[in-house]
């Protein structure tokens, strides 16, 4: 065989515009409007190339052109603004950071996709671009972090259409010498190596690292030269079709993620789990906490999941990953020596509590068992989330499933238009973005001039235009259409009339049908001459989705009749760059998912942020955000048992609200021709956005509900060589084997069933503990509503100080509640372990008042 060497050579940039280079390399550059500006000055032809990857770009700049460069004051001074903004940003030295992280404390977020910029395809959609989210803000906040996920060399598959309009996937292979990433090495200039045990043998990854801003991003990739050819595929694909190869990825992520932290020196003192995929990342922090501080691996727990975080993302039972646990064991069979706990008992944290060994392994369920902080990414997605987990906790009311909610939010100066930005630095001040919630910055955003801001949003659809065309041309040359079909594309779309855009993924839940139910009426709004409507279509269906892909080919059919093909376009290969052009130039963002299936929505954000009006089923963030002076609600709110019947409803109210609502707003228009109730609900879209739904609020409420909690308990438990941890891990030990005999009493009370305001019910109950002591548990009153749906305000949960021992291990207690609403009530008795989270939700240790 003849040999080669592959060798990388990088430009070398003349002194003057160094600095260029090192902007290149962190990602801080791609949220920062100037220096997008710096980059695309250079060369705009060549940036849009290279789909605004800066590496790539500087890789095919000519000398001459640097030369150029370095006698242009005004591209120095450019430059040198903002290399200023990047050493104030990411360079300069932060105060020393105070309890809880302290110098050397630091959160490590595990996530399997980031979504940070087009050029970096490590993402599938909203869970990643999230996470992208996620890390810049932690950037901006200046917050202790560290990302941890893989790097796929293939990435998420790329979308294209063939002439009958039917999903084809392409997987092109990432060119790594054109992205931003440095492989990790030790101080003797190898590559740091980090290994898994499994069934199939020693697997082994290299690590990358991105910066993105102060945030380090490390990727761990099997493509390495140690590993035989087989294990070198594993991190090829990013959401692996093939179960053991799925398999591989998690624990890769997780348990070769812990590990890879561990050789570059961190010990993290919180963990944040981004869905259940990095959950056996709790796993092997057990092991780092046991080698650390020299304690047993029961110990190590308790420390280990009160110092975690876990947020799921998923509404869908079916949607959590699970494996054959007799996949999982073989994995789990090398941590026996290293934690000395059963292989039976690790496959346990991922099962349902007695339901037996040879139940699925539940990613969701391995989870939560090593967090005790786990949240929703919205309002309504934590109730659904305690709906599906519920039978987890069988004796506990639902509304008391220890799962929260954190409303997602997205990062303000990656998706809002430029000339919006411009608009609130000249209003509100250079830093608008981090004290927009200050009263007189709101104050000033009412001063905006309705035509400055309508103007600037008409230049918005016009750049979104122009990509659409752009786009369409290009899928048309490949595939080699015919001069009509290049003509057309060069004239779709119309500048000035009313754009809908719809783009998500096609899965069935989305219902991107739902548009399409009534083609008459949809017809006669495209066409109509005086009020004409036009839409504009991006998403991929998954490979395997026969249904979405049928979906996308119904949906270009009608775009392509003569009468209706310069007002529809579908777009191919829905990526980061596509949707930030629809969410800053649309007039409407619609969404039409199956309630409560949404989990959250980001992208209807996104388009609000920018003034994009949302027209919505009231599911995900829209329940939170929906007002009627603001944007639209589709349907009534209600769930109904027959999806036929949903999606008749939904449909007839989608196309009476485009009819009889948003299309008449839209054109109406005042004196000064201006459509003025139009761009009053943008203003009042944007400040929503703004107030309520930035990352940067999202990871401020990680931070001060969970993330400085988690770390205080590390600390606390820790001290004293973990004397305290030792004590709550007997307690749990002590509570799970006396429970059993804890009984509670039918309890007594005055005999009346009919009270007035204002009067007291009195309850008295005999609770037998057995060897359990009243300091040890909370006997509590526990009233609810009795009337058919909710009652804010309830459950009312009230603690029973007032106790008498009566006898050996039997204690009478005593309470006095006051009624002060009216209404129809029920009342019992519960008795719940005492503590924190952990201990008072325990499976199986509550006990109620029994009838006798």
């Amino acid at each position: 065989m003849k040999f080669t060497q592959v060798v990388n050579v990088y430009p070398s940039l003349p002194e003057p515009v160094r600095f260029l280079e090192k902007l290149s390399r962190n990602l801080w550059w791609s949220w920062q409007r100037d220096a997008v500006d710096l980059f695309r000055r250079i060369d705009p032809v060549l940036w849009r190339e290279t789909n605004g990857n800066p590496v790539a770009m500087l890789c095919r700049i000519p000398a001459s052109r640097f030369l150029e460069l370095c006698g242009d004051a005004s591209f120095l001074a450019h430059m040198k603004r903002v290399e200023a903004m990047f050493a104030e940003q990411v360079e300069a030295d932060l105060p020393e950071i105070g309890e809880p992280f302290g110098k050397d404390g630091v959160i490590a977020y595990f996530s399997m996709e980031f979504g940070i910029h087009e050029s970096l395809p490590l993402f599938a959609g909203g869970l990643g671009i999230l996470a992208g989210d996620h890390l810049k803000s932690a950037s901006d906040l200046h917050l202790p972090l560290v990302g941890v996920g893989l790097f796929y060399q293939y990435g998420y598959f790329h979308q294209y259409l063939d002439h009958e309009g039917y999903q084809q996937e392409g997987y092109p292979e990432t060119d790594v010498f054109s992205l931003p990433m440095s492989r990790v090495l030790d101080p003797s200039g190898n590559e740091v190596i980090v290994s898994i045990d499994g069934p199939i043998g020693q697997i082994h990854a290299g690590i990358w690292q991105l910066q993105i801003g102060r945030i380090p991003l490390y990727l761990l990739d099997t493509n390495i030269n140690v590993n035989p050819p087989e294990f070198r595929t594993i991190t090829a694909n990013l959401y692996s079709g093939e179960m053991h190869t799925r398999l591989t990825q998690e624990i890769l992520l997780g348990i070769g993620g812990m590990r890879a932290l561990r050789k570059l020196g961190y010990y993290p003192t919180v963990c944040h789990i981004n869905e259940g995929h990095s959950a056996f990342a709790g796993i092997e922090r057990i092991y780092l906490l046991m080698n650390r501080f020299g304690i047993d691996a029961e110990t190590a727990m308790e420390v280990a999941v009160r110092s975690s975080v876990f947020t799921t993302h998923t509404p869908v039972a079916a949607g959590h990953d699970e494996f054959p646990s007799s996949a999982v064991e073989g994995y789990l069979k090398p941590m026996e020596g290293r934690i000395g706990l059963s292989v039976s008992e690790m496959l346990s944290w991922g099962q349902p509590p007695n339901h037996g060994m040879d139940k699925p392994f539940s990613m969701f369920i391995l989870g939560k068992r090593m967090a005790m902080y786990c949240n929703g990414v919205s309002r309504l997605h934590g109730g659904v989330a305690r709906n599906m987990w519920a039978h987890l906790w069988p004796e506990l009311p639902e509304a008391e499933v220890p799962i929260k909610h954190v409303t997602n939010g997205v990062h303000v100066p990656t998706w809002i238009a430029p000339e919006f930005s411009l608009l609130f630095e000249r209003y509100i001040g250079p830093d608008w973005e981090m004290n927009f919630r200050d009263p007189q910055a709101a104050r000033r955003f009412d001063e905006f001039f309705e035509e400055e801001l309508w103007r600037l949003h008409e230049i918005n659809r016009a750049r979104l235009i122009r990509m659409c065309r752009y786009k369409l041309l290009e899928q048309y040359r490949r595939r080699q259409s015919s001069i009509t079909f290049l003509q057309n594309a060069e004239s779709v779309l119309d500048q000035g009339i009313l754009t809908i855009a719809f783009a998500r993924r096609f899965a069935s839940y989305k219902r991107a049908y739902l548009i399409l139910e009534d083609m008459e009426r949809l017809e006669a709004m495209i066409t109509n001459k005086d009020r004409p409507v036009q839409f504009i279509f991006a998403g991929k269906a998954h490979p395997k989705d026969r249904e979405g892909k049928d979906l996308i080919k119904r949906l270009v059919a009608f775009a392509r009749q003569p009468h209706l093909r310069h007002r529809i376009v579908f777009l191919e290969d829905y990526d980061i760059q596509i949707a930030r052009y629809l969410v800053q130039g649309a007039d409407v963002w619609l969404n039409t998912p199956r309630r409560p299936f949404e989990a959250c929505g980001t992208s209807g954000m996104k388009a609000a942020l920018n003034g994009v009006l949302n027209a919505s089923i009231l599911d995900g963030w829209w329940v939170e955000g929906y007002s009627p002076d603001l944007g639209w609600m589709i349907g009534d709110g209600f769930e109904y048992p027959d999806p036929g019947y949903q999606d008749k409803v939904d449909s007839q109210s989608l196309y009476n609200i485009l009819e009889n609502e948003i299309i008449p707003c839209f054109y109406e228009r005042g004196e000064n021709g201006l459509p003025s109730r139009w761009i009053g609900m943008m203003k009042r879209s944007m400040k929503l956005v703004l107030n309520h739904f930035s990352s940067n609020r999202m990871v401020t409420e990680y931070e001060q509900q969970f993330y400085v909690p988690a770390a205080y308990q590390a600390i606390r438990l820790l001290l004293n060589d973990g004397e305290e941890v030792r004590f709550l891990h007997e307690r749990r030990k002590r509570l799970m084997r006396l429970w059993q005999d804890v009984v509670v009493q039918k309890p007594i009370t005055d005999p009346i069933v009919q009270y007035r305001l204002g009067d007291h019910l009195r309850v008295t109950v005999d609770v037998h503990l057995g060897e359990l002591l009243p300091e040890e548990v909370d006997v509590e009153l526990y009233i609810d509503s009795a009337s058919p749906g909710k009652m804010d305000g309830f459950p009312q949960i009230v603690v029973m100080y007032d106790w008498e021992k009566i006898e050996q291990g039997t204690y009478r207690y005593r309470c006095v509640q006051t009624f002060d609403v009216p209404g129809r009530f029920s009342y019992t008795v519960r008795v719940m372990p005492k503590g924190d989270d952990l201990l008072r939700y325990l499976p199986g240790l509550i006990s109620w008042a029994v009838c006798c």
